[in-house]
């Protein structure tokens, strides 16, 4: 058993941001052309994440031509090269599967205001009289 453990260590040595459902990722993927590889951008909403250990998994989710395009990322592949945290969704639930049979406006996610800006932003730095 800690043998599998010292193995998965190994495997998430790669730091990943703290991110979950209704974020909004830039996922960099390395794509392989030949004998060429480059790195193609797959920016969308978090709808899933799943697994444990270094079997973790997050499923991202975008509108492409006016077509749903959703992929399935293992988050500590290697083909995955960066992931970047665009913007935190304020969600209820840990899979959104219901932003499927939206569109429009109503599939958006409002965004999840941080507590710590607001208190220590400009506004609290101004004294009051």
């Amino acid at each position: 058993m800690n043998l599998i453990r010292m193995i998965e260590a190994r495997q998430m040595k790669a730091k990943r941001p703290d991110f979950g459902p209704g974020d909004t990722v830039k996922v960099h993927v390395k794509i392989k052309e030949g004998d060429k590889e480059r790195i193609q951008i797959f920016q969308g909403t978090v709808i899933a994440r799943g697994g444990r250990g270094a079997n973790q998994s997050f499923t991202v989710r975008k509108i492409s031509a006016g077509v749903g395009v959703e992929r399935v990322f293992p988050l500590f592949s290697p083909s995955v090269a960066k992931i970047e945290l665009v913007k935190t969704g304020d969600v209820r639930r840990a899979k959104l599967y219901y932003l499927r049979n939206l569109k429009g406006k109503s599939a958006r996610i409002e965004e999840k205001m941080k507590e710590l800006e607001e208190a220590s932003g400009p506004a609290a730095a101004v004294p009051t009289e």
